[in-house]
């Protein structure tokens, strides 16, 4: 029987991603300043093993090893230049290690400037740099895209304007990082739930969520709760997705560290997708171990 399409999967229920790539690819001895994204053609096992490691305890679908790779991150590393080569051998790995029966999203960082009058960066070019890292992510054969991590609007929607423009068909996804505020919940651009839910939405995506950002677990849930009440408000059907840290970061010796447990982090996944979140996984810290938790908890 043939896989069913991405958008049609994520309709069905609990849909659940991988975790974190850079925690694991420290723990197999690979340098904290090393470019990541560059170890899709430097060190194409590793990446692969990691990917397998992550549909062996339970994950629907892994994420690319590509949050780095356009050409304004990449050149951060002198790399550039190899940006549509980086994108394919990403999408490839994860491709081979998805097989037929599982699913790859492609995915997509920010671009770590800013878009003019804050910063350098003119909307058109960078759209060309996200439609170019879209275009050798779906040569290289992913189901859907993953916009995460950002904290702009104007950079999201580019972004999203971007993929839509080399595929109008695939499935997108796209989340923003948020962090307390007082009593509520903001972006380091200082953009709230709501706002961020409407801008999203309105952009025809297929679901929208949060990733990352420095909150406690008990925060996560909470900043979930806002999330499905925002999109419920809009009347709309996009579905809402989450990928916690394994809780708030703490420094350590000049480290930064996650401490939370496999259990605890499963714990507040169930609280997450008894709130009406149904594409969980996890961001910084998260492992194997953690996305196997929480796949007991949740496919039990």
């Amino acid at each position: 029987m043939a896989k069913m399409g991405l958008r049609e999967r994520i309709k069905q229920g609990l849909f659940l991603l991988d975790g974190a790539m850079g925690t694991q690819l420290i723990a197999r001895g690979v340098e904290v300043d090393k470019c990541s994204d560059y170890l899709n053609v430097e060190l194409p096992d590793v990446v692969s093993d990691i990917h397998r490691s992550y549909f062996e305890v339970g994950s629907d679908a892994v994420i690319t090893n590509t949050f780095g790779a356009n050409k304004y991150a990449l050149g951060r590393h002198g790399l550039a230049e190899e940006a549509s080569k980086i994108n394919s051998a990403g999408a490839q790995i994860a491709r081979r290690a998805a097989g037929e029966e599982k699913y790859v999203l492609g995915d997509i960082g920010p671009s770590g400037d800013f878009l003019e009058p804050l910063g350098s960066l003119e909307p058109e070019e960078l759209k060309e740099a996200f439609a170019q890292q879209a275009k050798a992510l779906l040569d290289g054969g992913v189901d859907g895209f993953i916009i995460e991590t950002m904290t702009a609007l104007e950079e999201v929607a580019v972004a999203i304007e971007a993929v839509k423009s080399v595929s109008g068909v695939v499935p997108v996804l796209a989340s923003m990082s948020f962090d307390r505020a007082g009593d509520d919940f903001k972006t380091m651009m200082g953009v709230d739930v709501e706002t961020a839910v409407a801008k999203i939405v309105s952009s025809g995506v297929d679901a929208v969520g949060f990733n990352c950002g420095t909150v406690s677990l008990d925060e996560y849930v909470e900043l979930a709760e806002k999330f499905v009440s925002a999109v419920q408000a809009l009347s709309v059907d996009v579905i809402v997705y989450a990928e916690p840290n394994a809780g708030k970061p703490e420094l350590v010796e000049d480290q930064t560290v996650y401490k939370v447990s496999p259990e605890d982090f499963a714990a507040a996944a169930e609280k997450i997708h008894s709130a009406g979140v149904n594409i969980i996984g996890g961001c910084c810290g998260t492992s194997p171990a953690h996305i196997r938790a929480t796949a007991e908890k949740l496919k039990s």
